[in-house]
């Protein structure tokens, strides 16, 4: 017998902090097992994707002062965003080409980057689904919340992962190159995936981000097969 949805909320784990002040809440059914953050600011809180919506988590969320800003990285990391903009008054930025999924919000669209303040950048990361993007926070080296672009392979590599659902493979790993033009070791130490989180085996985070980009293999990337 299924547990009420009630019973469950009392069950869930809480968020954990991955870094100081930055919180990852557990895979989430609603997002096919997709890892939502969490980045505590005084000028607004940060939400990047949907957590699941329930007891644990609007409780935790409103203990450190709600949601000023959710950002999805991609279709696939909606979940119940209608739920948490009602709930909590936030602004959704989704990336222009997904923003037909959300017809009943208002939601910020932006094309390539959008700065959303002096610490965060949306960054447009075209591949994994048309309007796959990250958000860049400069604090603690860099950060960059990757969603479904870039995901730990078994090893904890940062990869990107071509499926039978990937929207377009080349344009995917252009759009890493992309990064690594953007960025350089001392602006990008820590990637926070949104998914396959499993595969960190206790680390928080993929540390020494840049490097691990670099040392990709992007002749044996082209030719990977589909997975399903």
């Amino acid at each position: 017998m299924c547990p009420s949805s009630q019973e469950s909320s009392q069950i869930a784990k809480p968020p954990r902090e991955v870094l100081d002040t930055i919180f990852a809440f557990p895979p989430n059914r609603d997002t096919l097992g997709g890892t939502a953050y969490f980045i505590v600011r005084n000028e607004g809180n940060i939400l990047i994707d949907c957590p699941a919506f329930e007891q644990t988590n609007q409780e935790f969320l409103r203990s450190h002062g709600g949601i000023r800003w959710l950002f999805l990285t991609h279709r696939g990391a909606i979940g119940k965003t209608a739920e948490f903009h009602k709930t909590f008054n936030c602004e959704v930025l989704i990336q222009e080409q997904e923003a037909y999924l959300l017809p009943e919000l208002d939601v910020t669209t932006f094309h390539q980057e959008f700065t959303l303040s002096s610490a965060f950048k949306l960054i447009w990361t075209p591949g994994h689904s048309p309007g796959s993007s990250c958000l860049y926070y400069s604090e603690f080296g860099g950060v960059l919340f990757s969603g479904r672009h870039l995901v730990p392979n078994q090893q904890g590599e940062p990869v990107p992962l071509r499926t039978a659902k990937t929207f377009h493979w080349y344009r995917q790993i252009k759009s890493i190159k992309n990064l690594i033009e953007s960025f350089t070791p001392e602006t990008l130490q820590y990637i926070a995936p949104g998914a396959n989180t499993g595969y960190l085996r206790g680390k928080r985070v993929i540390d020494n981000a840049y490097q691990r980009l670099a040392n990709l293999d992007f002749t044996a990337l082209l030719k990977a097969q589909a997975i399903l």
